[in-house]
């Protein structure tokens, strides 16, 4: 292109950038985020159909549910942000309540009650409660004098600790220290003082051993055994941690190609559809499709913590924070329970691995993220 045609498009260019700003304020709309989530969901439906045997229904029925969460992100990214901070009392009462019904009407599903059938739509209220927790800690800290003091720190802790016990009761430890993150960060970046940070780790940590003993189930113990030594049972519980560090290992620099993956092709891998399906992505891309899908996500959190950053108000700064940490909390754990790092919590590779309530959930707090993105927008608009 010469100088003089490049000159002559610039003003079409200025123009055209123009118009997708103002689409992007009437909609409410993050484009780089967008963007982000729809290449991210392009690379999950892209592994699910190798990770699934080539089944094209297990694809569409993903892919429906990318519609309905881009549908759901796109209706939440309308809703101002201070009504967000007044629903926050009606939000966690619900959500509570919603896990009080599990407890009572819940579907049992592989020694878990942890879902609720209304009509022909199951749903869990759990991950409800994952959106409605850091809503609630950020509008009660935003609404009082920051850095926390002692009473503020006992109140949150206790609106915390009832969601959570009632998640680890179904049980469901994965999604509870989920729950307990999503509240805590909000916490932690609201200036908890070192104090409380230290006083913290000292009763996690004098609390291992009665948690070890008292609380966890059976199943949860063998699960950190396994991590410690998978070798131990080599043909049970450490099944799946052998077979996902071989299909990590055996993927090299470049994979072995698309639909190429022998782990998952002939069955010695678990559970490559949903957790594990970082394992069957190493093995067809390799380390440079691990560190190309490691970007993408590495870039969502980074804008997430740029929405958070220009806030305009303390309960949107708390609340973009929490959800953005949250969700590098996901990608670490599950990177690391896959890897062997961890013990095995069942938790899945966001919008990589196959779900429906999750990603639902996870696309409603990016519709969050964008409506704090946009807030001052909002308000100019208003004023005008």
């Amino acid at each position: 292109m010469s100088r003089q045609d490049f000159l002559r498009r610039m003003p079409e260019a200025e123009e055209s950038f123009r118009r997708r700003d103002r689409l992007a304020q009437r909609l409410h709309l993050d484009f780089f985020l967008l963007l982000l989530l729809i290449s991210l969901a392009t690379i999950g439906l892209t592994v699910l159909y190798s990770a699934s045997g080539h089944n094209l229904a297990s694809v569409e029925k993903q892919g429906t549910f990318f519609v309905v969460a881009f549908i759901v992100m796109l209706v939440v990214a309308q809703v101002p942000v201070d009504f967000l901070r007044r629903s926050a009392a009606i939000a966690y009462t619900g959500g509570v309540l919603l896990l009080l019904f599990v407890m009572i009407f819940g579907d049992i599903s592989m020694g878990a009650q942890r879902w609720l059938q209304i009509g022909g739509f199951r749903f869990q209220p759990s991950e409800i409660m994952k959106l409605a927790m850091p809503i609630t800690i950020a509008a009660f800290l935003s609404a009082t004098a920051l850095p926390p003091g002692f009473k503020q720190v006992f109140i949150s802790l206790g609106l915390i600790c009832v969601p959570v016990a009632l998640i680890m009761e179904q049980p469901d430890l994965g999604t509870s220290l989920f729950a307990l993150v999503s509240g805590m960060v909000v916490l932690f970046f609201a200036g908890l003082p070192w104090r409380y940070i230290l006083a913290a780790i000292a009763i996690f940590l004098a609390s291992l051993y009665p948690f070890w003993h008292y609380v966890m189930h059976d199943y949860q113990r063998q699960r950190v055994l396994t991590m410690l030594d998978p070798t131990q049972d080599r043909l049970g519980t450490g099944w799946n941690i052998i077979q996902s560090k071989t299909a990590i290992g055996s993927g090299g620099l470049s994979g072995k190609g698309w639909m190429q993956g022998t782990q998952s092709r002939l069955d010695f891998l678990p559970e490559g559809h949903t957790d594990f399906i970082i394992a069957v992505l190493s093995e067809e891309f390799g380390l440079l499709g691990v560190l190309l899908l490691l970007t993408v996500y590495l870039l969502i959190i980074i804008r997430g913590m740029v929405i958070a950053i220009q806030s305009q108000n303390t309960f949107s700064r708390l609340l973009a924070a929490s959800i953005s940490t949250t969700f590098l909390c996901y990608v670490f754990v599950n990177m690391g329970m896959v890897s062997g790092m961890l013990p095995v919590v069942g938790v899945p590779l966001p919008l990589v691995s196959q779900g429906g309530t999750a990603i639902v959930a996870l696309f409603a707090g990016f519709g969050i993220l964008m409506a704090i993105s946009t807030e001052k927008k909002r308000v100019m608009m208003k004023e005008i």
